[in-house]
């Protein structure tokens, strides 16, 4: 199969392009710098230049493949009202391109935010008002496309997707901890957190492009939820800082942005999925993969 990847350099779209390229496809990333056009290159891609703004680019990309899988994604968290606007459009003309044809569509969502205090499940969707309903929105839109003869599926990645390489929040609270001298967890640290290696999620990727039946949501979730007082624990011991609970009133003040994330109790279950399509993570948790050090170098 022939398959265009947007966000094919990420960090979880150069997982999802191995494992394709490993299964057999063929893969057509896009990119918008020659960085990530030399990354493809290496990794054995083809390359098509253009960015998510470009909907004339994802068009042609799109319509001259066998399949799509969206990783794109602006991650603004100072605008991200227009980055999940950019987000829909893209994907609306991504599975207007696609329809009639009985081609897979997978798009990437989140679950964060779904069922706050709750054990998340595929069938859920947050709340109207809230921060996720934002992203919630391109799930909306790129299911519709499912009554339009594509074979669409929904990829929710949690909050934490860990391996060698990753930019996101737990580099980040790591960061947090050594710039203020303690690695601090807010409250009593029992609120959950729900992870996935990123190497597991590629191979759901891959899966729901192959086989997912249209309009099916996915959870790539490995662990259920890791409390966040673990996660603090393991940046102490190898950050040699003290370890320390700070009050939930005053987590945004420590943490930042990151501040109501890590402050919300948010698991997701994959039980689901798992059934649905035979998927199941063999990689290390986040707890392990952290241990391994190489978050620390």
């Amino acid at each position: 199969m022939r398959v265009f990847v947007t966000g094919a350099s990420g960090f979880v779209g150069s997982a999802v392009v191995r494992e394709l390229l490993d299964a057999g496809h063929q893969v057509l990333g896009l990119a918008r710098s020659d960085q990530a056009a030399a990354s493809l290159t290496a990794a054995g891609a083809e390359v098509h230049r253009g960015s998510l703004e470009d909907l004339g680019s994802l068009r042609g990309a799109a319509a001259g493949s066998d399949g799509v899988i969206h990783l794109a994604f602006i991650h603004d968290f100072s605008d991200f009202q227009s980055a999940a606007m950019t987000d829909r459009r893209a994907i609306e003309v991504l599975g207007e391109t696609l329809a009639g044809s009985d081609r897979p569509f997978v798009i990437t969502s989140g679950t964060a935010g779904l069922a706050p205090g709750h054990l998340a499940t595929e069938v859920d969707a947050p709340a109207p008002e809230s921060f996720a309903a934002l992203r919630f929105a391109s799930e909306v839109a790129a299911l519709s496309s499912a009554e339009h003869g594509v074979r669409v599926s929904v990829v929710r990645l949690p909050p934490t997707v860990h391996d060698k390489g990753d930019h996101g929040f737990v580099p980040q609270l790591i960061g947090i901890a050594r710039a203020k001298g303690v690695s601090a967890y807010p409250g009593d640290g029992a609120n959950r957190w729900p992870a996935v290696h990123r190497l597991d999620a590629a191979r759901l990727f891959r899966l729901a492009l192959e086989t997912a039946p249209a309009g099916t949501r996915l959870h790539a979730v490995g662990e259920e939820g890791v409390a966040v007082r673990e996660i603090a624990e393991v940046i102490g011991r190898h950050t040699a800082l003290p370890v320390t609970s700070i009050p939930l009133a005053e987590a945004d003040g420590h943490f930042g942005f990151l501040g109501s994330f890590f402050s919300t109790d948010i698991p997701a279950s994959s039980e689901a999925t798992r059934k649905q399509l035979g998927w199941q993570p063999v990689h290390p948790g986040l707890i392990a993969d952290l241990e391994q050090g190489h978050y620390f170098g």
